[in-house]
């Protein structure tokens, strides 16, 4: 199926140029030091090329991103791979986060379901705002560690409770009082987070739209891919069996399944949960059912946002791509190099811990949600063509560039 600018809302230009402001200035992080742009970078095509970054407390951008040592150091790497922002605007994106915590729900008054619950402020006018504003309230993300900030020490009270102090740190700000105050129509001192996280939903929606690939031209009738190519969307669509998760538009079925990838890092643990693993979708949901799996990413520009998996477990897409075809072997011959770690010496110890623990490594091991297929390494070469035949045109720059300069005056990464 061809994707076409129906499957998106309109762009509304002025809260997309205010939201190009917002994503790339530190005034939305607890100590003013790295913005939702660092990690979603134009230079990484909307990614870090990091397997789990350096969040807060860290310094440069992608993979020459290095963490700071002293009495504020970082206690823990973000625990997941920074996911690539492709056509996440569109409207069949209802589930974010590698493990769907931010989803529709009728569970709650506004609609839905986050880490917020009943505390998600009202007037989100999408899935994408509600997402937006959860990496501000992430210590490891742009919060920073408790007693560093008010941001901060805000969250241990309740998550909902730094979301004003930001609003205020950008509504004291002219231009963003004036450019939040025209795009939406409210009095400046009524600037909210919903505003912010509006406008950041917005500007994300607009810049990352790509479906100029020569995929697209091919659907098109239009030519764009040679015969590699065009033998690889043959496998993919058929005999590699790619298309039973990676389906529709946008190559996603947007559900979770566990192909079980090597564990490393410090996992995205339960509040209960001593163990530094990683549970996937069941951390969000809490039913057995759920462990292990995590969302189906979109393929588009996937050649451009290495490295791959939910932990950016394989830094090449022929490494990926034999993992599904024997994910068994695949993890059990996988080596720790693979893993794209900026150095961090003293949270080192624990980046490989879990691979210790016997009985967790069974438990994810028993996991898996796809079989074993037999590909020969030409079919595997025209499976890596296909895969870059889904690389946007001009698109792959996005739309309106990262700003030189910021409202806030702090320095743009």
């Amino acid at each position: 199926m061809p994707i076409t600018p129906e499957l998106f809302d309109p762009i509304e230009e002025a809260k997309a140029e205010i939201g190009r402001l917002l994503f790339y200035d530190p005034i939305l992080s607890g100590n003013r030091n790295i913005s939702c742009g660092t990690c979603h970078h134009h230079d990484h095509f909307g990614s870090d090329g990091l397997s789990l970054g350096i969040g807060e407390g860290g310094v440069g951008v992608g993979p020459k991103r290095v963490a700071v040592p002293g009495e504020n150091a970082i206690k823990k790497r973000v625990p997941r791979h920074a996911p690539a922002l492709w056509n996440i605007g569109a409207k069949e994106f209802q589930v974010f986060f590698h493990d769907g915590r931010v989803s529709a729900s009728t569970d709650y008054e506004v609609g839905i379901n986050s880490p917020a619950e009943e505390f998600l402020p009202e007037g989100l006018e999408s899935l994408l705002a509600a997402q937006a504003i959860f990496p501000m309230t992430s210590q490891f993300e742009m919060a920073g560690n408790p007693k560093e900030n008010e941001v901060a020490g805000a969250i241990h009270d309740r998550i909902d409770q730094a979301w004003p102090i930001i609003a205020k740190r950008v509504r004291i700000i002219p231009d963003y009082a004036d450019g939040l105050s025209k795009a939406f129509g409210v009095d400046q001192m009524e600037i909210s987070i919903v505003e912010i996280g509006n406008a950041l939903a917005a500007f994300m929606a607009a810049e990352w739209r790509s479906f100029d690939s020569p995929f697209d031209l091919y659907l098109a009738g239009k030519g764009g891919m040679d015969e590699a190519q065009i033998r690889g969307m043959e496998l993919f669509y058929g005999k590699a069996n790619c298309a039973s998760c990676h389906s529709g538009p946008f190559q996603t079925d947007h559900k979770f399944h566990a192909i079980g990838l090597p564990a490393f890092g410090p996992g995205r643990t339960r509040m209960f949960d001593p163990v530094p693993r990683d549970v996937g979708r069941m951390s969000e949901s809490s039913e057995l059912e759920d462990a292990y799996r995590f969302r189906t990413p979109s393929l588009r520009n996937v050649e451009l946002t290495a490295p791959y998996g939910h932990n950016g477990a394989y830094p090449t897409l022929e490494g990926i791509i034999r993992h599904h075809l024997d994910p068994v072997t695949a993890r059990e011959t996988w080596t720790r190099d693979m893993a794209n770690l900026p150095s961090v010496p003293w949270l080192e110890v624990i980046d490989f811990a879990i691979q210790q623990d016997r009985r967790e490594m069974a438990r994810q091991a028993a996991v898996l949600d796809i079989a074993p297929v037999e590909l020969a390494d030409e079919e595997v070469a025209d499976l890596i063509a296909f895969l870059r035949a889904l690389t946007g045109g001009e698109s792959r720059f996005g739309r309106l560039g990262r700003p030189e300069t910021v409202p806030s005056g702090l320095a743009v990464d």
